[in-house]
């Protein structure tokens, strides 16, 4: 039987593969996670540099930088991962969570993104089945993990990542897969429009800015693949659990009131949520009043 209608006709099997494929990515994802801020900031540099009326150095072919070169390596001693070191979650439990050169301690972090990224995966596989809804529903996943770490670990929102989302998210509902193109549009607009308001108001009100242009993104993102009618749903989710974590930090940690939050995680959080329960949670909502 061909491969494709295997997967057609097998929910089972469109299942493991995309929990196999989300392994394997998650494993990418862990690599564009590390290095694409650490990209943005020499590109950044080196565009700071050409203001100046300065000559930026010139990298060597052997210091190359992007998300394939060069081949990932020990941060502790630089012990080059072969490729037996590097399969998702399995590498690591051989190694417990180890350097095979020095020992250093692996961030758990690691296997978290890849066994996250797999378990969404097979749910998306699950819930939509073979579709072009679950090849959407995959690419924004993916895409939420990415962002949601990376701002998490730096405060950034790449619009590397954000922006190329949006338009995916408008490209895949002239299709109507998610959503009519009316609705992606204007949610694309709203979801802008509704964070850009929230923090000149903020920003008018304090004098302080409450969250960076990647959020008024990443909404828009959202709005561009589930529609308008998701977007009230995902600002009361992700400001409801920034809340709860944000009062958490607070209280059990310790945490100036001062010291910022990464936002962009809640909305991820939130619309991960919208994606697989969006229209029955809003429909429940709508049924309280």
């Amino acid at each position: 039987m061909p491969a494709v209608a295997l997967l057609q006709s097998s929910p089972a099997a469109l299942i493991v593969t995309c929990v196999l494929v989300g392994l394997c990515t998650g494993s990418f994802l862990n690599v564009v996670i590390h290095r694409l801020p650490q990209i943005m900031e020499r590109r950044w540099r080196a565009e700071c540099a050409e203001l100046d009326n300065a000559e930026p150095a010139p990298v060597p072919a052997a210091e190359r930088y992007n998300l394939v070169v060069p081949r990932s390596s020990c941060p502790s001693c630089g012990h080059r991962i072969t490729a037996l070191q590097n399969i998702p979650l399995l590498s690591y439990l051989a190694l417990r969570g180890r350097c095979a050169s020095c020992r250093a301690a692996i961030s758990p972090r690691y296997p978290v993104v890849e066994a996250l990224t797999a378990a969404l995966s097979g749910y998306t596989a699950w819930r939509f089945g073979f579709s072009a809804a679950t090849a959407g529903a995959l690419v924004l996943i993916w895409a939420m993990i990415a962002l949601a770490f990376i701002d998490l670990d730096t405060f950034y929102l790449p619009d590397d990542i954000t922006l190329p989302l949006l338009w995916a998210g408008l490209l895949f509902n002239v299709g109507a897969v998610f959503t009519d193109l009316t609705s992606a549009v204007i949610g694309a607009a709203a979801g802008y429009l509704a964070l850009w308001l929230v923090f000149w108001g903020f920003k008018l009100a304090t004098g302080k800015e409450g969250m960076g242009y990647g959020d008024f993104k990443l909404l828009a993102a959202i709005g561009a693949w589930l529609g308008w009618k998701v977007l009230p749903l995902v600002i009361l989710l992700s400001s409801f659990v920034g809340a709860i974590v944000g009062v958490g930090l607070i209280v059990l940690a310790r945490r100036g009131r001062n010291v910022p939050i990464p936002f962009g995680p809640y909305l991820a959080i939130a619309g991960i949520i919208a994606l697989f329960e969006g229209e029955a949670l809003t429909r429940r909502y709508l049924d309280l009043f």
